[in-house]
């Protein structure tokens, strides 16, 4: 497993290795002290897990709920080998915190590590609707659709050896060379498809000239009546074009009416920010519901925003910013980046992502 680096996120890496890292939540993520962070993640990143875990439960002792402390001790117990657990840890992490998509991202590398793809899978689909742009969730999950599908072609192949799955197997197999021998084959030998004799390729047509069409008659024509001409239209008037600055005011104005109907729980206003295609990897009903039920259930929430950069390019607008949201006991700091476009005389959000 590869060592976790301090304040920063790490990729995973190929899941046939099953040596995935943990990947790691950025310092900046959740507002804990900075020092005790930075000194576990150093830890971490030192092997020094029995050290790192110390610390994390001294400040868990005085903080029980935070969020950071307790995803780095999972990492902690994960690295010293005691994956059950740091699989506890994580699973409580995702049900205290479901809008946190790492949680569930590494819990799917610990299930995976112990062979439960089915598990696997289901945990990296909760992370990839809580972050629809969570690339690493992408990649593992592709990863354990390839190992199912492994499992699943060397199945077919010990039913009947007759199975035309054997080339599927090794493409799978190649995807995975570190795990080539751990890769569960038939029992027997499949007997390999003949190899069909090469075809010769038909010779082409050949086309039959078509006679030449007979020339048309050619119509005397009829004297064009004589036609008043129209009075041309009055020319439309031309609406100024707007100039840069006046259009980044426009969409910076509708992303803090974004943020504040948020902030304010108002979801007709929080729905209306976004472009009526958008649907967060889902159908656009079930992504409102979903939305819905997370916001309204929340006491409170603040959103506030800030360092807000636009880039205009014609009718498209790139958005970002800090944003600090609160939500009765969590507090999350994160760099954000909207994708805008202009719908009428309004700037709505086509695209969603975390980072900048």
């Amino acid at each position: 497993m590869q060592a976790v680096a301090p304040q920063v996120g790490l990729r995973l890496t190929a899941l046939a290795a099953k040596c995935l890292a943990i990947a790691a939540l950025s310092v900046t993520a959740l507002s804990v002290r900075a020092d005790d962070i930075s000194d576990v993640q150093k830890l971490l990143a030192a092997g020094k897990n029995a050290e790192a875990l110390q610390k994390a439960d001294q400040f868990l002792s005085s903080k029980p709920r935070d969020p950071m402390m307790r995803f780095l001790r999972g990492i902690s117990l994960s690295q010293a080998g005691r994956t059950p657990e740091a699989i506890t840890t994580f699973t409580k992490l995702t049900e205290d915190f479901p809008e946190l998509p790492e949680p569930f991202n590494n819990l799917a590398v610990l299930y995976a590590q112990q062979g439960q793809y089915d598990k696997a899978r289901t945990a990296l689909e909760m992370a990839i609707r809580t972050n629809p742009s969570y690339a690493t969730a992408y990649e593992n999950l592709g990863d354990v659709y390839a190992k199912l599908a492994s499992q699943a072609y060397s199945k077919a192949l010990q039913i009947d050896t007759r199975s035309q799955v054997a080339p599927k197997l090794a493409m799978i197999r190649d995807l995975f060379p570190k795990e080539r021998n751990s890769i569960t084959t038939a029992s027997a030998t499949p007997t390999p498809a003949p190899t069909p004799a090469p075809v010769a390729p038909p010779a082409p047509p050949v086309a039959t000239p078509k006679p030449a069409p007979a020339p048309a008659p050619v119509a005397t024509p009829a004297p064009a009546p004589v036609v008043k001409p129209a009075p041309a239209p009055a020319p439309a008037p031309v609406a100024e074009p707007k100039n840069d600055a006046a259009q980044e005011r426009e969409v910076e104005s509708a992303v803090k009416a974004w943020a504040a109907a948020w902030s304010k729980q108002d979801m007709d206003g929080y729905f209306a920010a976004y472009a009526k295609d958008f649907n967060g990897g889902k159908t656009r009903k079930a992504w409102e519901q979903e939305r819905r039920d997370r916001i309204t259930s929340k006491r409170n929430i603040s959103v506030k925003i800030s360092g807000v950069k636009v880039d205009i390019n014609g009718n498209k607008a790139t958005v970002r910013f800090h944003q600090d949201y609160k939500a009765d006991s969590l507090s999350i700091s994160s760099g954000k980046r909207l994708d805008m476009v202009r719908s009428g005389n309004n700037w709505v959000i086509a695209k969603e992502s975390a980072g900048s």
